[in-house]
């Protein structure tokens, strides 16, 4: 059975501009799923309905078998950036979903300091936003997503701002993580690496529209040529350029 599923969904500007267009994609649970488009395609509007911040014009979302509304406390979200409290040290940062339901107990403490030692900022509770990296910001706004422990966690380009070795960095952790805690996991993303890397499998968008889903579950070594099979059929997917042998190398590992 499905656990986030939206089925036949459309959606479109206030002015009448259609943006989703019939819709479907169905994540079971556990299942880390990337997104991938050109800017406009609506990857980002996907991701807002699944977390009940939009409403579908026509057609159904569901997390779990119940309204993304309902769920809500059992969805994480990480947006582009941190988006953390300057006043706020990093303990307190990762506690806020909790302040905003009930006063924090020690095991919600407890909680987030395990998920900041994982995340290596064990050192770093009382540290404030300023005083940390980029890509230590992203590890307390992912700290901050997992500290309820949501079943559904929703990723829009977490790791874009950030440089290469650091970005890898992340998405190591992010897997680990996740694969660890059982969550399935929305991502959208820019980077076909980095889809390829994290996802059990990738959706391809273009105006509004899935045009093609490749599954790449296992896919780690960015080295292998699988790796580079799959990146290069999802280029070839969005209308981008992929070398000459490349290409051969795509035909002969299509079935």
């Amino acid at each position: 059975m499905s656990f986030l599923c939206l089925h036949a969904v459309d959606f479109g500007f206030a002015d009448g501009t259609p943006l989703l267009h019939g819709l479907d994609l169905e994540l079971a649970r556990g299942e880390i799923h990337c997104i991938v488009g050109r800017s406009g395609c609506g990857k980002t509007t996907l991701l807002r309905l699944a977390a009940g911040l939009l409403q579908p014009q026509a057609g159904q979302v569901s997390v779990g078998g119940v309204a993304p509304e309902q769920a809500r406390s059992d969805i994480g979200f990480v947006f582009q950036a941190p988006t953390l409290l300057e006043w706020l040290p990093v303990l307190d940062n990762v506690l806020l979903p909790v302040s905003l339901q009930r006063r924090p107990g020690a095991r919600d403490v407890e909680q987030a300091r395990q998920l900041l030692a994982r995340l290596g900022l064990g050192d770093y509770a009382q540290r404030y936003p300023r005083q940390l990296s980029g890509g230590q910001q992203s590890r307390v706004a992912l700290a901050r997503a997992l500290v309820l422990g949501p079943s559904l966690l929703l990723l829009d380009e977490p790791f874009a701002a950030l440089d290469a070795i650091t970005r890898e960095e992340l998405q190591a952790d992010l897997l680990r993580m996740c694969r660890s805690e059982g969550t399935t996991v929305l991502f959208v993303t820019h980077d076909i690496a980095e889809a390829v890397f994290l996802g059990d499998r990738v959706t391809v968008m273009d105006a509004g529209r899935i045009v093609r889903q490749l599954p790449v579950a296992g896919l780690h070594d960015r080295a292998s040529p699988a790796f580079a099979a799959a990146w290069a059929q999802l280029r070839q997917a969005m209308h981008l350029p992929v070398g000459e042998a490349m290409a051969d190398a795509v035909a002969e590992c299509a079935p």
